[in-house]
């Protein structure tokens, strides 16, 4: 198994150059919009939300690669889940990047514990955390996300 560090900046390079999910559904049921002030990352998410699961999800906007990264994995993360699972990822991934997180207490994370360096990176965790927020925000039928 190859240096956790280069696998991470592997990932988030390939899902920052091909992003997926990147698009906008016109009928959606669901949406919001993320913006982090510090360093300009902007996200507008849409969903389809059908019988508590999330049928489709996709988002568009610009941000640095941390934040389009975290935005591509997360909706591939959420597709197809029960709006419970999301909510539980959203929980998991946020302890996750801020430090707090063990697979004990928030369950499996799968390809999201990529994220896990970011904590070293205190600046960068508001980045990794906006497609999430703003996910927890449609979710919760908030049009606007916040990073806290």
């Amino acid at each position: 198994m190859g240096n956790p560090r280069e696998i991470y900046q592997q990932v988030i390079l390939e899902h920052n150059k091909k992003p997926r999910n990147f698009g906008k559904i016109d009928d959606c049921t669901h949406q919001a919009e993320g913006h982090n002030p510090l360093c300009g990352d902007q996200l507008h998410l849409t969903l389809i939300v059908k019988d508590e699961v999330i049928q489709d999800i996709q988002f568009e906007g610009h941000g640095c690669a941390i934040d389009v990264s975290s935005a591509s994995l997360m909706t591939t993360a959420v597709k197809g889940k029960k709006v419970e699972e999301a909510l539980k990822l959203i929980h998991g991934f946020r302890a996750l990047v801020r430090g707090e997180w063990s697979l004990s207490k928030h369950g499996e994370l799968g390809k999201l514990v990529v994220f896990e360096g970011v904590k070293d990176l205190p600046v960068r965790v508001k980045c990794a955390v906006l497609p999430w927020a703003t996910l927890q925000s449609a979710l919760n039928g908030s049009s606007i996300a916040s990073t806290e």
